[in-house]
């Protein structure tokens, strides 16, 4: 049986490659040229699309030609060779190396269609897309990287299914897996928790399968040797701050009740504990996909009661405004 072909995405245009990296696109036409440094993909139309792995490539031969390398001596170094001269820049605090993708096989046709119509899902790894049922997919596994994650569509789940899923897991060394599913019984939905298998109804929830990927990319950073999840799981900002929360938590609402000051107080408590759950240090990758989902829940609940503050706030805006204001703080709650 022929190895499938795998398809890269996300698919990147000059223009935010040059952005990216920090090169001119006339830059990169003429690495293209002259050394070979161009875009694996073309479109339909013939334009540039350059893969992750064509991105990163560039990214490192960019940062070692900015701290002094010359391009002709660097364009046909393959990648760990420039990883390893650039971390000697790096000692020298002339250049940083790029951090690595996370490496994500999507397999299914199905699936895959339906990801070409929702690419943010995907935009924070390398993925490579499998257009074929899982049953007649075929990977030269010697040959393949890595595998950060499997995102697999089993339309009917079954014992064959799992166990070929479980096998292909094992050969890539992937450490997560999400089964999307159309047809399946409890029996298998319980079998597939007990191994720790995420799973979904297709279609997914863009949401749900994007944050999914986003726990594969903290826990890529971590293994990495990144700690603090505030940096790696994205959050939503802080709409009040305790000055703000004080001055609202001593309102009383138009239904004369306590609601300002419990809703405050629960934005304060939600606030620290999201504080502490960033700086928890984790050591290993089940660990980061913990912590990232406490971090990332803390903060949208967190966002969610602003969000009801701020409709209280709406019916007292001025006398809101006036405590807030005010110079002496009298009015103004000391809990801060």
């Amino acid at each position: 049986m022929q190895a499938q072909i795998l398809e890269p995405r996300p698919l990147y245009g000059i223009g935010t490659v040059a952005r990216l990296t920090g090169l001119k696109p006339d830059t990169l036409r003429v690495w293209e040229r002259r050394y070979g440094l161009g875009a694996s993909q073309k479109s339909d139309t013939g334009r540039r699309q350059y893969s992750q792995a064509d991105l990163e490539h560039l990214q490192l031969v960019a940062a070692l030609v900015k701290s002094g390398a010359r391009i002709g001596e660097i364009a046909s170094s393959e990648r760990k060779t420039l990883e390893m001269l650039l971390r000697g820049h790096e000692r020298q605090g002339k250049a940083s190396v790029p951090p690595v993708k996370p490496r994500v096989i999507v397999v299914g046709d199905r699936l895959c269609d339906w990801l070409d119509e929702h690419q943010g899902c995907v935009a924070n790894v390398n993925a490579l897309l499998a257009r074929v049922p899982l049953a007649e997919l075929a990977l030269d596994t010697e040959q393949q990287e890595k595998v950060d994650m499997l995102v697999v569509d089993c339309p009917t789940l079954s014992s064959a299914s799992i166990s070929r899923l479980s096998d292909l897991a094992e050969a890539l060394d992937s450490q997560r897996i999400v089964v999307v599913y159309q047809f399946g019984n409890e029996r298998w939905l319980e079998e597939l928790h007990a191994r720790e298998i995420a799973t979904t109804a297709f279609p997914p929830d863009p949401a749900f399968l994007a944050y999914e990927i986003s726990r594969s990319v903290a826990a890529k950073a971590v293994h990495l040797g990144e700690s603090n999840l505030g940096e790696l799981v994205a959050t939503k900002p802080r709409q009040f701050g305790e000055r703000e929360l004080s001055a609202a938590r001593s309102l009383k609402s138009t239904l004369e009740c306590e609601c300002p000051r419990h809703v405050t107080d629960l934005i304060r408590a939600l606030a620290h504990f999201e504080e502490y759950s960033a700086s928890c240090s984790v050591e290993n990758w089940h660990d980061a996909a913990v912590h990232s989902c406490i971090y990332a829940y803390t903060g949208q609940a967190r966002w969610l009661m602003e969000k009801a503050l701020q409709a209280v706030l709406e019916e007292r805006s001025e006398e809101f405004t006036a405590l807030l204001n005010n110079p002496g703080g009298d009015d103004i709650d000391d809990a801060a």
